[in-house]
């Protein structure tokens, strides 16, 4: 495939460079669009379908818990038949589901539907990461990486505020419309995708599927892939107890919820621009180790002053949502650096093991019964120690080149 002097591959005639990385944004983006559009609801669904709230948060567990098994079928295929085939037939199959979440008649069929909706959605994501490795090169992948992650949390900012102001005006039921339009939307967008993967890979599935083990047996990658995905413990416990928080422990409305919620989304946006302005100052190594000390030390005020109000909860959370967000263009350029092919794999694998991890943290925090702030605080301090730690001893053993 030809290349650019600059390193990018030249056959995007239809979407250009940045129509392909709006794309890939709206693709990474799946994840928090179908969950935090109805974050403001689930209190309400709960009501609705007359069921306890955990059984209501299966629609969000089970989510993300399917999402990563999805990855793992879908980042392999990718590597075989190409990243456009797969990104339409996910496409397809979360358009429908989405549909289908929005006529439930129960809480069990929406679980279901959901189920669906998280399969075809990870075909989004699986393909999304692998693009920026396919297309862009060196200095200029990092910096697509940290555009992209920029572009990706205005969705947990823009989601909840629109869902909380589409409520008034529609049920929980219009929310899931929404999710089924930004499919097609993005289906558009894939029809208008030429295929970027440079060479596919040639074995059955099956031998597609164990280069997944192919590539975890790579030291630095692994090492890699456990540190940044413990990052995710403490964003997606954030985003699984916000609303009882806010709502139910502080008592606020659902738009007040979502103002607060934006928040803290302010620092995922801001977090992938303050890496790039860092990178210019300070080295790889030492960025990503201060926003571990950060973590820590965020972790800490929310367990002092967290239930002082949700003024103080959202402020002491803050540079934890900042820098846990700055660490990531990093974290993705490094784990892809490791894998010269298998991208699809290596792809899959940095959105599955963040979506389990993730997933332990929806789990952890609810461990904490009516104490969810403290919970919370305390999952940035125990990521945030772990984090650290492991990137203290990549560096030393020098299994990474930073």
């Amino acid at each position: 495939m030809d290349q650019s002097p600059d390193g990018d591959r030249t056959t995007r005639r239809y979407l250009g460079d940045r129509g392909l990385i709006v794309l890939i944004a709206l693709l990474s983006a799946f994840v928090p669009l179908s969950t935090d559009l109805y974050l403001p609801a689930l209190p309400g669904m709960g009501d609705f379908f007359g069921v306890s709230a955990t059984l209501t948060n299966l629609t969000l567990i089970l989510f993300f818990l399917f999402f990563s098994l999805g990855l793992l079928f879908w980042g392999p295929l990718s590597d075989r038949y190409g990243r456009r085939p797969v990104l339409l037939v996910g496409l397809t199959l979360y358009i429908a589901a989405s549909a289908g979440c929005a006529v439930s008649w129960d809480i069990w069929c929406l679980i279901a539907f959901r189920i669906l909706q998280a399969v075809g959605g990870s075909a989004a994501a699986a393909v999304a990461m692998a693009m920026v490795k396919d297309v862009f090169d060196g200095r200029r992948r990092e910096s697509v990486l940290a555009i992209v992650q920029s572009m990706v949390v205005i969705s947990p900012a823009v989601a909840p505020v629109l869902g909380a102001f589409m409520l008034p005006y529609t049920s929980w039921r219009g929310l899931f419309v929404t999710l089924a339009l930004i499919g097609v939307v993005s289906f558009v967008g894939g029809i208008l995708l030429e295929e970027t993967i440079p060479s596919r890979s040639t074995g059955t599935m099956a031998q597609s599927a164990r280069r997944l083990g192919v590539v975890l047996k790579n030291p630095g990658f692994t090492s890699l892939l456990v540190v940044f995905s413990l990052v995710s413990t403490a964003s997606l416990a954030f985003v699984s107890a916000s609303s009882y928080i806010y709502q139910d422990g502080f008592s606020l409305s659902e738009r007040w919820y979502s103002f607060y919620f934006a928040l803290n989304a302010v620092g995922l946006i801001a977090g992938p621009v303050l890496y790039l302005w860092l990178s210019r100052h300070a080295s790889r190594r030492s960025i990503v180790g201060a926003g571990f000390v950060v973590m820590i030390g965020a972790g800490v005020l929310v367990c002092l002053f967290g239930n002082f109000g949700p003024l103080a909860f959202a402020l002491a959370l803050f540079p934890a949502s900042l820098m846990g967000s700055a660490v990531r263009p990093a974290g993705a350029f490094l784990m892809l650096d490791q894998q010269r092919e298998d991208t699809g794999s290596a792809a899959t694998l940095i959105n599955c093991s963040s979506l389990v991890f993730g997933s332990a943290g929806m789990v952890l925090v609810f461990l904490f019964g009516n104490s969810l702030v403290f919970g919370l605080g305390a999952i940035n301090v125990a990521a945030g120690v772990a984090c650290l730690l492991g990137w203290t001893a990549i560096g030393r053993r020098g299994l990474v080149k930073f």
